[in-house]
Parts: C-alpha cells; sequence; structure tokens
C-alpha cells in the first residue's frame, strides 16, 4: 500500500470508526477548578493572548498535526489554516515524508499562502532518521511550508502494530541531538497519543529539543486506528491488545513542568473543550493541542471550524472569569485547579 493511500485510510478511519481509548482517559476529569463566585473582573477585557516560540497567539490553541498528502488532506489543511490566520492560532501539519517522496503531492501541506502570519509546525516522523534520512530531509520539510520549527514525531507502539512499521529506534536519541544541532529553527518532539515520562523528557532536553508536545494517552488511539487496518490477525490482535497503552495527557504535563520550569510545553491528547484546555494551561502548558475535533469539523466547512474555535475560545474565557483570572499567566499562577474529591 502506498504512503497516500494509507493517509486516506488513515482519514476515513478516524472520521467514521470509534477509535478513542476507552478504558484510559487524559485525566482531565479528576481535576476541577475553585469557583469565584465573584471575579470582579470585565469579562469583555479579559485575555488569551499568549506567546510560544517568539510568536504571540490569539489564544493558547495548537491545530495539531493531522494530514496531509491527498485531495481531500489538502481540502482539510487549507480550511484548518484559513481560521488559523484568522484566530491567530498555531497549526502543524501532518507527517511530510509522503511530499518529500512524491513532490506531487506538496501542495497539499503549504498552507503558508493561506496563513502567512501564524506559528506553523512542519513534520516529520524521528524514526526516519534511522532509514536514511537526514538534516537534508529535515529542512526539505521546512522549508517545503515555510515553517517556524519542526516536529519530530515519535510512535513506537503504532510502528510496531503498523504494516511493515518502522521498527529500528536503536541510537535515535543521538541522532535527533545532531539535527537540533545543526537546523536552524526549533525541534520539537511529539509523540503521537501514548505519551512522554519526566524521564524520557529529561533526555530528549538534554539533547538539545526546544519544545515537548506530551500528547498523553487519553484521546485517539493510533493502536486501534492501525487495527482497523490490520491486515493479518496479529495486527489486529496488537492493536486490539493495546488500544489503552499510554501515560495519561496530565501526569505527563505535571510531571515534565516540574523538571522543566521554562520549557515550552505543548498539552495534547484527548482534549476535547475549552475547559481541558483551561485545565492544562492551569498545570503549566503553554498551549493545548487538538486534533480530533479539527478533523471533523474541517471535514465539514471552513465555517464549522471557525465555530468550533469560537467555542473553545468561549469556554476558556469562561473559566477564566469564573476562577477571578484576567489572563493566562493569572491562571497558572493562581493555584485554582485542584484534585476532584
Amino acid at each position: 500500500m502506498s504512503t497516500v493511500q494509507r493517509k486516506a485510510e488513515h482519514i476515513r478511519i478516524c472520521l467514521e470508526s470509534d477509535v478513542q481509548f476507552q478504558t484510559q482517559g487524559s485525566g482531565f476529569d479528576r481535576y476541577q477548578f475553585i469557583h469565584s463566585c465573584l471575579p470582579e473582573l470585565d469579562y469583555q477585557h479579559l485575555d488569551l493572548t499568549t506567546n510560544l516560540l517568539g510568536k504571540q497567539l490569539g489564544a493558547p490553541i495548537l491545530i495539531s498535526s493531522m494530514t496531509g498528502g491527498t485531495a481531500q488532506a489538502k481540502e482539510i489543511n487549507y480550511r484548518l489554516a484559513e481560521v488559523a490566520q484568522e484566530y491567530r492560532l498555531a497549526m502543524g501539519v501532518g507527517s511530510q515524508r509522503v511530499a518529500i517522496e512524491q513532490p506531487q503531492v506538496a501542495d497539499t501541506f503549504q498552507v503558508r499562502q493561506i496563513a502567512p502570519d501564524i506559528l506553523l509546525f512542519a513534520n516529520l516522523g524521528a524514526v526516519q532518521l534511522n532509514y536514511k534520512y537526514g538534516i537534508d530531509h529535515c529542512w526539505r520539510a521546512v522549508e517545503l511550508l515555510g515553517a517556524d520549527a519542526l516536529i519530530l514525531h515519535l510512535n513506537p507502539l503504532q510502528e510496531c502494530i503498523q504494516p511493515q512499521g518502522d521498527t529500528n529506534f536503536k541510537g535515535l536519541l543521538d541522532r535527533i541531538a545532531s539535527v537540533c544541532e545543526r537546523l536552524p529553527v526549533p525541534v520539537i518532539i511529539k509523540e503521537v497519543g501514548n505519551g512522554i515520562s519526566a524521564s524520557m523528557a529529561q533526555q530528549l532536553i538534554a539533547a538539545g529539543v526546544s519544545g515537548i508536545d506530551v500528547a498523553g494517552a487519553g484521546g485517539t488511539s493510533w493502536a486501534k486506528v492501525e487495527s482497523e487496518r490490520a491486515q493479518t490477525v496479529l495486527q489486529r490482535r496488537l492493536g486490539e491488545t493495546f488500544a489503552d497503552w499510554g501515560i495519561p495527557t496530565t501526569a505527563c504535563i505535571t510531571e515534565i513542568r516540574q523538571i522543566a520550569p521554562t520549557l515550552p510545553l505543548i498539552a495534547s491528547g484527548g482534549i476535547r473543550n475549552g475547559l481541558e484546555i483551561a485545565k492544562a494551561i492551569a498545570m503549566g502548558a503553554d498551549v493545548a493541542g487538538l486534533a480530533l475535533p479539527f478533523l471533523q469539523a474541517a471535514d465539514i466547512s471552513t465555517l464549522a471550524v471557525a465555530e468550533l474555535v469560537q467555542i473553545l475560545t468561549a469556554e476558556i474565557q469562561t473559566v477564566l472569569f469564573c476562577t477571578g483570572n484576567a489572563n493566562l499567566s493569572a491562571l497558572r499562577q493562581s493555584n485554582c485547579l485542584q484534585l476532584s474529591r
């Protein structure tokens, strides 16, 4: 099966099948905000702006890496980019390996023409550094987008289950360190839905990464996605067995923030509304990434994406107002988030 066909299958499965974690959640339901009955604030003057990697965002929202390489993916990416530009949000694209190997599909990723001002992330699988990819391929991915930074994603579980998966991760940390040293833009390490532990984060920080997207357990399970695509009984069984494998998103955020107080930190993995975005920010994340909700909206229309952003920002504003915090910095410092009884 070609990479383009695999991309099309991934979109179809995510939109049509239930591939969410079932027995393990992201952890946000274990936390609640302390309500302020007298906020002493004007709702109209609440401030959702934040900074990430030197760029100001209109809200702490990342449209997470999803897709590219097909006609449907192009329409999805362009709709997402149009809204990201309007609301000054960050955006990542799906893995660009297909565009590097098949330049004829490169335009499905090229959203800079639509979103000239956004914080934009290029994206490659880190494991490809063990399969003849090097600094030139990384730079090509960045140049293809006019991106501000490069995401190298880690997906060992998915590769175990995916037909003909790339499973040689040996020595990969040193190769990541080399890219961090030589690439002239920041390198962000991202999981794909199984989380990054504090001890692993320490090694990645020592290797020179500029930020981490935890992409914890609780959202889309790529083990389940690959199980849906399985060509053998073994692959299907592996996907079913490990469907809920990983570290909950909230554990990743809190533990990494403790060991790296100033590291640019993106929270993703099962975040589905503005209340959970606000919880992630209160725990110490700089921004929160969402994938499936944006994919579902972009499959409908640009207007549906814009309406989703309006809902998310209204939900974040409601948290600020009802906790008595005028901005995101105040929310992080307020200690108004607590474990539920």
